[in-house]
């Protein structure tokens, strides 16, 4: 089976004396409360999701991440795993000292046994890793509402987060390495995704089914945009799909508990790197992987691979073009197969979709399977 990268999975959380002893100092020690994307990241670091991590990045870390797009180490490392001061400039943690991390209601999750506290620019934060300050982008609201002083280091998990949705779903990286072992498959492919699965993306999964032996749908459920649609709806969407139009045999459905950052082709990276801890061989990268509004090229998060040597990554990219319904051809097509033009081709937009139903129209069978629009329409009736 495909190594973690960094060749281990880590594991941060602790059992027995080690943790007797952390729960019992932890009311002494000082605090931080965790914002969602922060629980979500200790979380995926705990259970060695986000491998060679073993904590928050330090100051050497971030730089050479913001830097170079790697590790000190020089492993491929593209996204800032941070955690940030929440008031003033942090003057209550000692390097040296545990810090208590606590959850939004104040529930003790773990330590953090800070080795490094630095401030940050976080507008150049944005710049490299974002690709725009613009206050509009998702990414820069977030770097806009947290502390401009971070904390690394090691932690410590005691206390897994509490989940109300989706607790037969969620598998840690050896769990969906124990599934993918006892299936027999050795090549499998993730499918990374924020919304419900179209026509179009149901067309590239089935285009990789077709060269490895399994796929993993893997839908991020952690913290994403307001106007996403909820994470409840899509994963009845993705059960209904499965049920009716996937060989049970070959595809696996777990979720992905990450926030998401909307950091389009760093993203892309930062996804692969972490598919590849939880077993898979292959990543999808559909068109505009992780993007938000027109922030990025349409194949930007292709051509950041190109950064990185195959066998330093470890995981195969499979990339794919825009696919839609095209009439003349009478089925999925893409911009590399079909020969016909725009008018010809049934592409439906986000925004058009939430129109349609918000007005009590079905998207067309060719855009998206029956089933789906049904679920997406009583879902947005509730709202109203």
């Amino acid at each position: 089976m495909i190594k973690p990268h960094g060749g281990q999975l880590v594991s941060r959380m602790v059992e027995g004396q080690e943790r007797e002893a952390l729960e019992e100092r932890a009311p002494h020690m000082p605090r931080i409360s965790l914002n969602a994307r922060e629980v979500c990241d200790v979380e995926m670091i705990a259970t060695g999701a986000m491998s060679p991590l073993e904590g928050f990045m330090t100051r050497e870390e971030y730089v050479s991440i913001l830097d170079l797009m790697r590790l000190p180490n020089g492993l491929p490392w593209t996204i800032p795993v941070v955690l940030a001061v929440k008031e003033g400039g942090g003057e209550q943690y000692e390097i040296g000292s545990d810090i208590a991390l606590l959850d939004m209601e104040s529930s003790l999750l773990g330590v953090l046994h800070l080795e490094d506290k630095f401030e940050v620019d976080k507008e150049r934060e944005a710049l490299v890793v974002l690709r725009t300050i613009d206050s509009a982008h998702p990414g820069n609201q977030y770097l806009q509402s947290i502390g401009d002083v971070y904390l690394g280091g090691k932690i410590s998990l005691l206390h897994r987060p509490k989940h109300q949705l989706f607790n037969n779903y969620r598998l840690d990286p050896k769990e969906t390495r124990v599934l993918f072992k006892s299936k027999g498959w050795q090549q499998i492919a993730a499918f990374q995704t924020r919304n419900p699965i179209h026509r179009a993306h149901e067309y590239l999964q089935k285009c990789a089914l077709e060269i490895v032996d399994a796929i993993l749908i893997h839908p991020l459920v952690g913290q994403t945009k307001g106007d996403d649609i909820p994470p409840e709806v899509r994963m009845k969407c993705y059960e209904v799909l499965l049920e009716k139009y996937y060989p049970r045999t070959r595809v696996a459905l777990s979720v992905f508990p990450a926030a998401m950052r909307y950091a389009g082709p760093r993203e892309a990276i930062f996804h692969a790197l972490i598919r590849k801890n939880y077993g898979c061989t292959h990543f999808i990268v559909g068109r505009d992987h992780a993007g938000v509004g027109s922030y990025y090229g349409p194949f930007d998060a292709h051509r950041i691979f190109r950064d990185f040597e195959p066998e330093e990554l470890g995981i195969t990219p499979l990339f794919f073009d825009n696919a839609f319904y095209c009439k003349k051809c009478g089925g999925m097509a893409s911009t590399k197969t079909c020969p016909h033009s725009g008018p010809d081709h049934i592409v439906l937009s986000g925004t058009k979709v939430r129109e349609m139903l918000k007005n009590g129209q079905t998207p067309p069978p060719e855009f998206t399977r029956p089933e789906v629009a049904e679920l997406l329409m009583k879902a947005m009736q509730k709202e109203e």
